[in-house]
């Protein structure tokens, strides 16, 4: 069953979302903001990241380069996720190290997709 880290701080968006993901089959754990989620990441091995990239204390761009940093993620998937898409933010996203970038709304299939792709990589 692959684990995945959610980092999302809306809790209505945390909360639908890890339930979707559960019923498709993946372990999930929340984060609800930046430094919850470096240090769940420093406990447990995860196999993909959903990173929220405007976050209320750590933007979801450092905790993304502060876990690319570590050599233990190297091989960790990551794809962001944001609601307020600007110009630049997916360029900034994949230069911050994320594998793939996806708005919200999301779109259950599209992301499940992208999950599907990055986990069988």
């Amino acid at each position: 069953m692959p684990k995945i880290l959610l980092v999302e701080d809306n809790e209505m968006n945390r909360d639908m979302l890890s339930r979707r993901l559960a019923r498709r089959g993946h372990e999930v754990v929340t984060a609800d903001n930046g430094a919850q989620a470096l240090t769940a990441a420093e406990k447990e091995k995860f196999d993909l990241v959903l990173m929220d990239l405007r976050l209320p204390d750590i933007s979801g761009w450092e905790v993304t380069k502060q876990l690319r940093a570590r050599s233990a993620n190297q091989a960790l998937k990551i794809i962001a996720l944001t609601a307020h898409a600007m110009e630049g933010d997916r360029q900034a996203a994949l230069d911050a190290g994320c594998d793939d970038y996806d708005t919200k709304p999301v779109d259950m299939v599209r992301l499940t997709e992208k999950i599907a792709r990055l986990l069988s990589e």
